[in-house]
């Protein structure tokens, strides 16, 4: 890293909640000259000499600029600085002459022998019982202020900004609590992982073996397994063979490691079985919860009224309602849970739409609560019927900072009839917390595609729902859409079947042969025709199953917005990183910010930069439209976007867009897999492009999920059930 010496100057910019600063630094012994630095600081003083360490960066209109990345004081070695500083009210009662007797004494190295050994100052002339404590104080105070506790951690190898959220949530303890057991921030800090913790404990002194580092290496890997496989547990067998090999040659008691943290409630271990203990809670919970579902019942319905009042809405709706869909409509007036499944073009959406409007009528004085996992498809469903709808993290009043829910078992959901959309992509965990505010639950809907990738983190819960036995579930298989978009639907139900035998060349869906080296100038090729024929940026989108390669999500990123939003005096740009951010970009949400009402998939146009100068803040900031939500960014939340040309399959997950271009290579390896591109495809509401290599898309066509997920929740509802059973006899 570079290093620059100075004193802090004028505050451009300053997030209190974060700590980051962007601030004038006056360079030492450079004629004073005055240099933008950034990064995560402490209110620090602008009259006292620092040392900063990091790196420039060349920023694209306003020069150069010093991000710093650790920083300290640079200590006084001068008898008047020192006598100075002594002098100061941060040492009260010494005066300039005690100061300079003090350092005729002890010598310019004066505070770091204070530090060493406060009864080195018994040896100073006219030293004081007063003086000496006020002197001890100053020492103690200035090891302890937030700039030299922050220091402290980032000498340690823990970043500033991650050193400042500790202090948020240690205050003034953090020094202490951290010393004595530096893996508890990994289980008590949302954002710091092992490696954090790790680092910052090794350099601190721990040893390879010691068993807080055994214990926290073990409750990280059995977590970053589930989350990499969506498994709910590891088995003993898989753990030990894998802390085997990253323990080799430590001193270390497998048996004794797993007692202390079972016994900590840290994991769970069942049989051969090892849960984290948010995994085993999630399924314990949502086993328990609907064994005993609901706690109250809706009044019962006639189903002479629902058949009656069905009539009137396919009136109001002019529609027919065939057998199957008639068959889930009353089902929800005969059970306290139903699932409805169904693949594209079934006509899921029209019952959903009539299964609102029933229970209104038929529910009046009830609470009803639509929602979905992400934003795009919470929209779609309350534009579908005219419900409003929410993501499920909003409903649940989750917030950013803390990673926590309000609405919980303190404070539950006032909601008598709960109906969850595109429930393929709901995680044994997040269900888990919906379950926790749903003590006034009445009857829950199920919606989703059981054919569609399973959710990204743990857990395959509409599966495990619907072997379980316990949901009675319709599953609707006729095909309906016979209109533009009908080729995409009987493409998806063939593969779905097994029985697309051949490259689809259809009125909606085209192939076109090519290498991956050749999937970039297609994909440009393709979107350029479609823009040709007036379709909108945000009407088209890309997907690729990964991120790295020639014919991945980021190489198509940057190619597309090459093409489609080309540099232009007219349009500002910012770079962010390795990313260059242009006015007009087609910009994709990363995470929830349920406070500016926009979500994790969500997709907008980067409508306006503003620069420094120009900003009230004095940092640069991007202004995206939401389709009509505007949300600002700066430097703190700038990693929360993406551009969005090209997104990976699972972000397109719960969307649907008038174009889908799916470039599928054998260079997606592993990615090739049935469930991922039947995933892909129905993304597609008019026209489907897929390009590549055909023997890469019959492979895929034809490959099953690799591994099936291993949960126990099927397990645990069925043991529940037996349970009530025998209690009931």
């Amino acid at each position: 890293m570079e290093c620059i010496k100075g004193k802090f100057h004028t505050i451009l910019f300053r997030n209190d909640d974060s700590g980051y600063t962007v601030r004038r630094f006056r360079l030492y012994e450079e004629e004073d000259k005055l240099m933008t630095v950034t990064g995560y600081l402490p209110q620090l003083p602008s009259d006292i000499l620092f040392r900063l360490h990091g790196e420039y960066k060349e920023h694209p209109r306003y020069g150069m600029q010093f991000q710093i990345q650790t920083f300290e004081r640079v200590e006084l070695d001068d008898s008047d600085s020192l006598v100075g500083y002594l002098s100061s009210h941060t040492f009260p009662g010494i005066g300039k002459k005690m100061a300079q007797v003090l350092i005729d004494t002890l010598g310019t190295n004066i505070l770091q022998k204070i530090q060493d050994d406060p009864d080195c100052l018994d040896s100073v002339p006219k030293m004081t019982a007063k003086k000496k404590e006020a002197l001890i104080e100053g020492i103690r105070q200035r090891e302890t202020s937030d700039e030299e506790v922050l220091r402290f951690f980032t000498l340690h190898g823990v970043h500033l900004k991650q050193a400042m959220k500790l202090q948020a949530i240690y205050g003034k303890d953090m020094l202490g609590k951290l010393k004595e057991n530096p893996y508890r921030m990994v289980e008590e800090v949302d954002g710091i992982g092992f490696q954090t913790a790790d680092k910052f404990a090794l350099s601190m002194g721990f040893e390879m073996d010691h068993p807080y580092r055994m214990q926290a290496a073990c409750v990280s890997f059995v977590m970053e397994y589930c989350m990499s496989t969506g498994n709910s547990y590891i088995t003993v067998d898989e753990l030990k063979d894998v802390l085997d090999k990253k323990f080799k040659g430590l001193d270390y008691d497998f048996d004794e490691v797993f007692m202390t943290l079972g016994m900590a409630r840290k994991l769970v271990i069942e049989e051969n079985r090892v849960y984290h203990i948010s995994q085993y809670d999630a399924e314990s919970y949502i086993a328990g919860y609907l064994a005993m579902f609901p706690q109250k019942q809706l009044a019962v319905v006639d189903k002479k009224d629902v058949l009656h009042h069905l009539e009137l809405v396919q009136e109001e709706y002019a529609i027919s309602y065939e057998e199957k869909q008639r068959e889930a409509i009353e089902k929800i007036f005969e059970n306290e849970c139903m699932i409805l499944t169904g693949g594209p073009g079934t006509g899921k959406t029209t019952v959903v739409k009539a299964m609102v409007n029933l229970c209104k009528r038929l529910y009046p004085t009830s609470t009803l609560a639509l929602c979905a996992p992400t934003g795009r498809a919470a929209k779609r469903l309350s534009e579908l019927t005219s419900h409003e709808a929410s993501t499920i993290h909003s409903l649940l009043r989750w917030d950013l900072e803390t990673n926590t829910f309000g609405k919980n078992q303190e404070d539950p959901l006032l909601v008598d009839i709960l109906i969850v959309d595109e429930f393929s992509m709901v995680d044994q965990y997040l269900f888990y917390h919906l379950l926790l505010a749903g003590e006034h639950f009445k009857k829950i809907i199920l919606i989703g595609d059981e054919n569609q990738l399973p959710s990204v983190s743990p857990g395959c819960v509409l599966k495990d729902f619907m072997e379980s036995g316990y949901f009675p579930y319709v599953r609707l298989d006729k095909i309906f859409r016979q209109k533009e978009g009908s080729d995409i639907v009987n493409l998806a139900h063939q593969i779905q079947q097994d029985a697309c035998n051949e490259i689809p060349q259809l009125q909606d869906v085209r192939f076109y042969n090519c290498n991956k080296f050749d999937v970039k100038n297609y994909c440009l090729h393709v979107v350029q025709e479609a823009l040709d024929r007036g379709y909108s940026k945000t009407s088209i989108q890309v997907l690729a199953p990964k991120y790295g390669g020639v014919a991945g999500v980021d190489a198509l990123n940057v190619a597309l917005q090459k093409a489609i939003n080309p540099a232009s005096e007219y349009k500002r740009e910012l770079q962010v990183g390795y990313r260059l951010f242009r006015e007009q970009d087609k910009i994709l949400q990363l995470k929830n910010q349920p406070d500016d009402y926009v979500f994790n998939g969500d997709i907008g146009i980067l409508v306006e930069i503003i620069y420094p100068e120009e900003s009230e803040t004095n940092q640069p900031r991007m202004i995206v439209d939401f389709e009509g939500v505007f949300v600002e960014y700066g430097p703190d939340t700038f990693s929360h976007i993406t551009h969005a040309y090209c997104i990976s399959v699972h972000k397109a997950q719960g969307s649907e867009y008038p174009i889908i271009i799916m470039p599928i290579v054998k260079e997606y390896g592993m990615m090739l897999q049935k469930r991922l591109i039947y995933t892909g495809i129905t993304r597609a509401k008019k026209s489907l492009v897929l390009l590549g290599e055909p023997e890469a898309f019959m492979y895929g066509i034809q490959a099953q999920d690799f591994y099936v997920r291993k949960t126990t929740l099927q397990q645990r509802m069925l043991e529940q059930m037996r349970w009530i059973d025998d209690e009931e006899d």
